[in-house]
């Protein structure tokens, strides 16, 4: 940011600046997950797109089956949609309860405890820039 009065406006708007580096990975993992995960999907066309209007029709898709669909290791393996619409409880106490139950029905299967299907709670992009903005929020 080179204007003051530009950030100025920023910070009175509770936006912080972002000094992006390009091709820096870890400026936003969330982005660059999603990227990778577009990126390596089997129906990703290799020869590229025909054209403009298939490339959006392929990303339409492709949006409609990560959020509905695709289940995410970071959230347990529920769907964005159902956690954003709080489903991601109950799915998660019947994965639970199955788990549980499978292990009684045979312990000679199970080293140890089930996996872990407690809901995972808030996820932050950037925990650190975060609580800067509380902070001087504050």
């Amino acid at each position: 940011m080179k204007s003051v009065t530009l950030l100025s406006k920023m910070y009175d708007l509770g936006i912080t600046p972002s000094r992006g580096r390009p091709r820096v990975s870890n400026d936003n993992p969330y982005s660059e997950s999603l990227f990778r995960t577009l990126k390596y999907c089997p129906q990703w066309p290799q020869d590229g797109f025909a054209s403009l209007d298939a490339a959006r029709s392929w990303v339409r898709d492709f949006i409609r089956w990560y959020n509905n669909e695709h289940r995410h290791s970071r959230i347990r393996f529920v769907t964005p949609a159902e956690r954003h619409l709080g489903l991601d409880h109950k799915v998660l106490a019947q994965r639970h309860e199955l788990y549980e139950r499978a292990k009684e029905k045979r312990p000679e299967r199970w080293s140890g405890r089930t996996r872990n299907w407690e809901p995972i709670g808030t996820v932050l992009l950037n925990p650190d820039r975060e609580q800067q903005v509380e902070k001087r929020a504050a």
